[in-house]
């Protein structure tokens, strides 16, 4: 099955992103993805044996223990690629707990499964986005949108996608509470510690 882990957004930032939407609404050439398909992927893995699910969950489980919530943002649109012919219209995100997140997990794949599960998402360095539309035929290209969003990070997916004749279809599998409960007890044991006297 085709897998990838993912963060799912809030009502309102999807509203904002599907009014951005409606620039590349008006040509044939783009197509939209469609508002409950807005995500941000954090890795994806492509074709996965169905047996490898309960080791890709634990593992989100373990890795959602360690990461503590952390806020995203959306600030601009961008292209893949950014020059020439796009493919892909995006919204930048960023948030320092994207990166963490998503390296955590990519390191995380890599000794449980070895370095042929990282294979389907390439080598590229990991550029959080949110895919809005993809251009199937000649359009052009919309001017920059800017955004001012911003969202609570609290927890993360892993997602069965399945190819449909009239696109892509989404299944979230699992969900991954962000915890950080690693710092909390070192926190709280810092805390129970004894004073020196």
């Amino acid at each position: 099955m085709r897998l990838f882990y993912a963060i799912f957004l809030p009502e309102d930032v999807r509203k904002a992103l599907v009014e951005a939407q409606g620039l590349v609404a008006r040509y044939r050439g783009w197509k939209e993805v469609p508002p409950h398909q807005l995500h941000l992927t954090l890795l994806f893995l492509g074709e996965r044996p169905a047996g490898e699910l309960e080791d890709l969950a634990a593992l989100g489980h373990r890795l959602g223990r360690l990461q503590p919530p952390f806020t995203a943002r959306i600030r601009g649109t961008g292209y893949f690629p950014n020059e020439g012919t796009p493919r892909v219209w995006f919204a930048k995100a960023e948030g320092e707990g994207l990166v963490a997140l998503a390296e955590g997990l990519r390191q995380e794949v890599l000794g449980l499964l070895g370095p042929e599960a990282l294979e389907a998402g390439g080598d590229k360095p990991f550029k959080p986005h949110i895919t809005l539309a993809r251009r199937k035929a000649p359009a052009p290209r919309v001017p920059p949108v800017v955004f001012g969003l911003e969202w609570p990070v609290t927890e993360f997916a892993l997602v069965r996608s399945e190819l449909r004749p009239r696109g892509s279809v989404y299944t979230i599998l699992e969900r991954f509470p962000l915890r950080g409960e690693h710092g909390r007890e070192q926190e709280e044991s810092l805390r129970e510690r004894p004073e020196d006297h």
